[in-house]
């Protein structure tokens, strides 16, 4: 499985987000640890463990 994410560098950290999730941040020391942390999320995101979460979706208009 594939996601788009979306990232920058502010000083010495990585900061990004999920595309599908773009109201949670998170962040790593470098690209490595914060696709970890991104990953973490993503599983907390997809089981519920985060209280009204926003999804994005697409919908089909005839």
């Amino acid at each position: 499985m594939n996601m788009d994410f979306t990232y920058w560098q502010d000083n010495d950290s990585f900061i990004g987000f999920i595309n599908q999730y773009p109201d949670y941040e998170t962040q790593g020391k470098t690209l490595d640890e914060l696709k970890e942390s991104l990953i973490d999320l993503w599983r907390d995101l997809e089981v519920g463990n985060v209280l009204y979460s926003r999804k994005i979706d697409t919908l089909q208009v005839a």
